[in-house]
């Protein structure tokens, strides 16, 4: 559960309502995560709560109603502590959408495969451009710029994997593309056959 234990960390600081924690989660991860939903933030303290590793207490407000401080326990640093100092391991496998459209592409022939792979080199070269302004523009927030630096890393890996598509995928997109005037033939055959069926039928019934 990272979301649990990035709150974890943001509380380690200082007590933290729900509004600061989610200001300071954008602020500290900055925009290659997204925006932290509210709702989503308040389910995960409800059950921080729950487990015992954040507690909650309220504070008066003269001018405005009362606020929810949470506050991270001993419990709460010993978990944070056993999960960020443990290595990641990667449980769901690389379910990328390329992978479906390379299938596709590939099952259409080497013309469909060279269209998909040559925009998909165009839309990682926009994506590095705009990487590389983000990563000036936030080039004094470490963690930011970590996250930034990853993502560049990852697109240029992609721009790699398409270079290894066209090499390994081009001789089956070929087979695939040798194969469609047959297929065309067959289909053609079979509504001829359908057709003349048809007439046959139609013969029969007005005689």
């Amino acid at each position: 559960m990272p979301l649990h234990h990035a709150v974890l960390a943001l509380l380690t600081r200082r007590p933290n309502h729900g509004y600061e924690l989610k200001a300071r989660f954008e602020e500290a991860i900055g925009p290659q995560w997204g925006g932290l939903n509210i709702g989503h933030l308040y389910q995960i303290l409800e059950r921080l709560v729950r487990d015992g590793y954040v507690s909650r207490s309220q504070v008066t407000q003269t001018d405005r109603p009362d606020k929810n401080l949470y506050t991270l326990t001993e419990a709460g640093e010993a978990e944070l502590r056993s999960w960020a100092t443990t290595a990641w391991v990667r449980v769901g496998g690389f379910r990328d959408e390329l992978f479906l459209k390379l299938l596709g592409a590939s099952a259409l022939g080497p013309q469909a495969l060279t269209a998909l792979i040559e925009s998909q080199r165009q839309t990682y070269l926009a994506e590095l451009a705009g990487l590389a302004r983000q990563r000036r523009a936030h080039a004094a927030e470490p963690l930011v710029a970590v996250l930034i630096d990853a993502a560049i890393a990852h697109t240029k890996a992609d721009l790699g994997l398409l270079d290894s598509a066209a090499q390994h995928l081009g001789p089956l997109a070929t087979a695939q593309g040798a194969q469609a005037p047959e297929r065309a033939q067959a289909l053609d055959g079979t509504d001829e056959a359908g057709g003349h069926g048809g007439t046959r039928g139609s013969r029969r019934e007005s005689a």
